[in-house]
């Protein structure tokens, strides 16, 4: 498997190892234009990438909001689940 393959799990709880993923290679690629930023001489260069670390920016936001959303789906579906689980009475306190 070479660094950019992937294999869902599909047992993914409260996060998503896809989601996961995407968020290491987007941030990844805000810290490399940040850095090509800082070394580049040439200003053409310097404005293209930073337009695409913006753009991995915005990424990096979208990615963290489906996360959120994932994770509340997730605990909604938790709590459902527990409403229909029999609860059982504390034992009765001898007298």
């Amino acid at each position: 498997m070479n660094q950019y393959s992937f294999l869902c799990e599909h047992t993914c709880r409260n996060t998503c190892s896809a989601l996961t993923r995407a968020l290491q290679y987007e941030t990844a690629l805000v810290r490399l234009s940040e850095e090509v930023i800082q070394q580049c001489d040439d200003a053409d260069i310097k404005e293209f990438m930073r337009d695409l670390a913006r753009n991995s920016s915005e990424n990096v936001i979208r990615i963290m909001q489906k996360m959120n959303e994932v994770q509340a789906r997730t605990q909604i579906l938790d709590g459902i689940a527990n409403s229909f689980e029999p609860h059982t009475m504390p034992p009765a306190k001898p007298h």
